[in-house]
């Protein structure tokens, strides 16, 4: 018997009235599900899992939320194909909201009998946005009264920010367009920025905790600011700075934070507790730069007004040097003059003194020598030697007196003499001016075509600067002065 034979015969003795076939079971339980559930209904469960598949479906396990820990746990497996699969994501990225496991989701669709496996399936037709929005906002709002009630919400815009904020810590993706934008700002501005990237991916599951560990890996570098950017996206695609973890990472900076993000609508909780925060990173990069120039601007001004001022004093500096130079010269010739006088007037007094002397001596000499002549001759002889002595003594004394008095007045004419420029200038230095009269300290104040005049000991000389390196070319003969001084 053949094999094909053996099987008609066993299907034959077994079959009777309360026998089924596999097919007609499928074909019961196919019709009792379409008369329980003739049309579509709405479900609510918990996102065990969820899967997008290359061809564009989504695959999506749900659960009860009651007991979705429980591993054995009933699941329903939701589909959803290519072409609804867009239009729903397409909305949930307009709406900023990103479908992820543990979020709970009403649902509506068809319920389906697969057949060719036995299973049970539900066909996602439509998911209620407005109920994943209250949601979200209720979620943002927790977060946002939370960090009040901690006094962190406005804590960053406590933090000054320094007047030249060089030093930038960078958080972003690198190569993408937000990221060249900040620094296309930075770079245009030709100012010394020393920027620390902190690279990170800004989008995804994973980004919430890896932007708040950049940002807090940053508070260990010496920076100023610490600036986050994105370039633009949708809602679901900025969620990450919805996120607790870097909102908080944000408020409890040490560092100011500025955010730079592509927004599309609202600010994202990271903005609200941010230093600052901008539209697109190119802004953000921009107002970096204006604080800095400002700052630079000022800087140049005030050492500008002080140069100005500086100048100023030391030309009423120099003014006040020439007026005390001439006072000084005029005294000095002053006082000089005023004490060849005395010492000429002295030294006749003291000539007039000495022969007054000399005579007084020489009449008391005669009137004893006349008195001893008298009294004995014998006196006379003995102290004629000794009278001769005495007179020699004092006809010595007036010129010693003179001696001394010319040497005091010499000493005074030295003295004098130090105070006079001509005799600086007859010792070799010489005393030069320009056209206006004013000395000569630099040779750049004389620009080439400038005449100058340079007073020596026998007379002036007449100068033309022809080059600031080189010495000066001496006037022509028909350039000098009236009193004919070279």
């Amino acid at each position: 018997m053949s094999l094909e034979s053996r099987a008609e015969r066993l299907l034959t003795d077994h079959a009777g009235p309360d026998a089924l076939s596999i097919t007609e079971f499928y074909q019961r339980v196919d019709r009792a599900i379409r008369r329980s559930f003739p049309e579509e209904l709405w479900i609510t469960g918990e996102i065990r899992s969820m899967k997008v598949l290359p061809r564009g479906h989504c695959f999506i396990d749900l659960v009860d939320p009651t007991n979705a820990q429980d591993n054995g746990a009933p699941t329903l497996n939701v589909k959803c194909w290519s072409t609804r699969w867009r239009s729903v994501r397409s909305t949930l990225d307009r709406l900023g909201v990103t479908l992820d496991a543990g979020m709970v989701v009403r649902v509506r669709g068809e319920v389906q009998f697969y057949r060719a496996r036995g299973t049970v399936d539900f066909i996602l037709s439509e998911l209620d946005t407005d109920a994943l929005l209250g949601k979200v906002a209720a979620e943002r709002a927790r977060l946002i009264k939370a960090l009040v009630d901690e006094n962190l919400f406005d804590r960053q815009r406590r933090l000054p920010v320094p007047p030249v904020p060089l030093r930038v810590g960078l958080v972003a993706s690198p190569d993408t367009e937000g990221c060249n934008d900040f620094l296309g700002g930075l770079r245009s501005s030709g100012l010394a920025f020393a920027v620390s990237l902190a690279p990170t991916a800004v989008q995804g599951k994973e980004a919430p905790a890896r932007v708040a560990r950049a940002i807090t890996r940053l508070q260990h570098e010496p920076l100023d600011v610490i600036v986050v950017v994105r370039g633009g996206g949708s809602k679901a695609d900025l969620a990450a700075f919805d996120s607790e973890p870097v909102a908080r990472a944000v408020a409890t900076s040490a560092l100011p934070v500025w955010t730079g993000i592509g927004h599309t609508g609202d600010q994202s909780v990271s903005d609200e507790v941010a230093n600052r925060t901008f539209i697109t990173p190119t802004e953000c990069g921009q107002e970096l730069a204006r604080l800095v120039t400002e700052f630079w601007q000022a800087g140049m001004e005030a050492g500008l007004a002080a140069g100005r001022l500086s100048r100023d004093l030391l030309g009423r500096s120099d003014q006040a040097l020439d007026r005390h130079r001439h006072g000084m010269g005029t005294g000095a010739r002053s006082q000089l003059d005023r004490h060849a006088d005395r010492l000429v007037h002295r030294s006749g007094t003291l000539r007039r003194a000495a022969r007054s002397q000399v005579d007084a001596h020489g009449r008391h000499l005669e009137s004893r020598g006349l008195v001893m002549a008298r009294s004995s001759l014998r006196s006379l002889d003995t102290g004629r030697g000794a009278l001769d002595g005495r007179a020699q003594r004092l006809a010595a004394l007036p010129a010693r007196r003179l001696q001394a008095e010319e040497l005091r007045a010499a000493h005074w004419r030295r003295l004098l003499g130090a105070y006079d420029y001509r005799r600086q200038l007859e010792r070799g230095y010489s005393v030069t001016r320009d056209a206006s009269g004013r000395v000569v300290r630099s040779a750049a104040d004389l620009p080439p075509g400038s005449r100058m005049v340079t007073r020596l000991a026998d007379g002036d000389v007449a100068s033309i600067v022809t080059d600031e390196n080189t010495d000066a070319v001496p006037a022509p003969r028909h350039q000098l002065d009236d009193e004919g001084k070279s």
